[in-house]
């Protein structure tokens, strides 16, 4: 029976696992939901008062897009939350 051929290459190691994942920042979460909340009454309002709150008036549909970026950020915030 012929012998079996030495190895040539050397036995695979696994690379070493990587340190403990690090916590996000302890500022992460409350404003994550700051801005989700916010983002939802500042869009609520908007709609509530069709418009006519001081100051809202003037922005007109851009109430909208502010509502909407504050919820993204807190989106974006929740993806870096751990």
């Amino acid at each position: 029976m012929p012998k079996s051929r030495v190895r040539k290459k050397p036995v695979y190691t696994p690379p070493p696992r990587s340190v403990r994942r690090k916590a996000s920042p302890p500022w992460v979460a409350p404003v994550m939901v700051a801005c989700l909340v916010i983002g939802l009454i500042w869009i609520a309002l908007y709609y509530i008062t069709n418009g006519q709150l001081a100051g809202m008036h003037v922005l007109s549909y851009w109430n909208m897009v502010i509502g909407f970026v504050l919820i993204i950020a807190g989106v974006v915030l929740a993806t870096q939350w751990r």
